[in-house]
């Protein structure tokens, strides 16, 4: 925490499907004599995609929602534009919570204490006070994965037009209160009455969003979670019980259809899915300006963590914790790799260069990386004893792990190691660069 300026963290363990442990460490406000607890009521940026995920599909559990319908079947207030070249084809919940339905708007700005919020539909419309560009559908409905925040809040009009109640009230009523999630809520930004709020605080670890101390979140589905760490674990366990039929929550096969890829990505309805086997979780990170969050549960063993953290550079911490959890309970599969030390000086000068990505990839084999990986030319270039990455102006260092892969340190991938692996022909000449994560692969040829 002091190396990453992280001033406070709370962290949940699960094992076999129960809460193990859950603790605060370090304090609300950098400087203070406020210590985080179990209590402690964080913002957990796009974890709360999860959890309006979850909403949604107890809503089709009970017959309010189909999965596969026309969501402008649904919405009142706002209609789903028509795509480019004509592309009238049906928007789905499933696109929508798998991050397949083509939409645009990746994320949204935080908003500072006093600063106008934007209601639902000026967020859809992109209207001021609306820091976001409109909604609009960039590609064909269910045939890349490209990851949206704005999707969400289509799925939150839906959720509200269908019920005829707040957004908020419904998650109350469905999520919270069934959970015991007595602290969680979605909302722009609590008042301070509410108490035992971790602040926020920049890159060095000092307060920001002065004078309140914590910044406001208006698109509720897509950012605007406000939880503890026991709350957020109550619903992993949830979820994972469901899957093993052990609960109910929600009904096991609507869980399993939850936890299942959606093609061409790695996203089920709502969490993201990594790992095989004994290893496979269902996991999701969320990453406001001064928060950063990681949920995982493990769907075989009913293992899990939570890390919530009240500094810019929580999510570098978070790995750290993810992987001390993971070897202090020898959890499988995990996708960190040991770096070994490899004699390849002689070689780096035949990888620099640059490198074009290759047109018309098959969204199928390219998966997250079609549109998680966007730069279209990449430089490879010496850096002291080494090689960095140059790609939209800056500059990211490589390590080798063996003569031809290398991975990039600080590169995100979810649940998975990015991987960098030079093609060199029996002529030694390098023809391309792949970029791997998991089973995703794409192409950058040499120029």
């Amino acid at each position: 925490m002091a190396s990453y300026r992280v001033p406070g963290t709370a962290i949940a363990v699960m094992r076999a499907g129960r809460l193990s442990a859950v603790q605060g460490f370090g304090t609300r406000v950098a400087g203070r004599d406020a210590a985080i607890d179990a209590d402690t009521l964080f913002s957990v940026g796009s974890v709360s995609k999860l959890a309006s995920a979850t909403l949604c599909l107890r809503l089709v559990a009970s017959g309010t929602l189909d999965l596969d319908r026309d969501v402008n079947d649904y919405l009142r207030r706002w209609r789903v534009p028509a795509g480019s070249h004509g592309d009238d084809r049906a928007v789905t919940l499933r696109m929508l919570l798998s991050h397949t339905s083509g939409f645009n708007v990746h994320g949204f700005a935080d908003y500072t204490p006093g600063a106008p919020l934007p209601t639902l539909v000026q967020t859809l419309n992109g209207e001021p006070p609306a820091m976001n560009r409109a909604l609009a559908r960039i590609d064909p409905a269910g045939t890349r994965s490209r990851y949206s925040g704005g999707g969400y809040m289509i799925v939150q009009a839906v959720i509200e037009d269908a019920t005829g109640e707040r957004f908020d009230a419904v998650a109350k009523r469905l999520l919270f209160d069934p959970l015991e999630m007595r602290r969680s809520r979605f909302e722009p930004a609590p008042g301070p009455a509410i108490g035992n709020i971790a602040h926020a605080h920049g890159p060095d670890g000092k307060p920001v969003a002065l004078p309140r101390g914590w910044q406001s979140f208006p698109e509720l589905a897509a950012s605007g979670l406000w939880t503890t760490a026991g709350d957020l674990a109550h619903m992993i366990v949830a979820l994972g019980t469901s899957y093993r039929g052990r609960s109910g929550y929600m009904p096991q096969e609507l869980a399993v259809d939850m936890m299942t890829a959606v093609t061409p990505g790695f996203t089920g309805l709502g969490p993201r899915l990594a790992g095989e086997g004994m290893a496979r979780i269902f996991h999701h990170a969320g990453a406001n300006d001064s928060y950063k969050a990681y949920v995982e549960g493990n769907l075989a063993s009913g293992d899990g963590l939570v890390v919530l953290t009240n500094g810019a550079r929580g999510d570098v911490l978070g790995d750290e914790i993810r992987n001390a959890v993971s070897d202090a309970c020898t959890w499988p599969g995990d996708w960190s790799v040991a770096l070994p030390a490899v004699p390849v000086a002689s070689l780096l000068d035949d990888y620099v260069g640059s490198y074009r990505r290759r047109a018309d990839q098959d969204p199928l084999l390219t998966g997250f990386l079609d549109t998680g990986f966007s730069a279209d030319t990449i430089e490879v270039v010496r850096a002291n004893d080494g090689l960095s990455l140059r790609s939209k102006g800056r500059d990211r260092k490589l390590v080798p792990i063996d003569s031809s892969d290398f991975v990039m340190p600080d590169g995100y991938v979810p649940a998975a190691t990015l991987i960098f692996r030079f093609a060199r022909g029996a002529d030694r000449k390098v023809m391309h660069l792949r970029a791997i994560a998991g089973s995703d692969v794409l192409v950058f040829d040499r120029v």
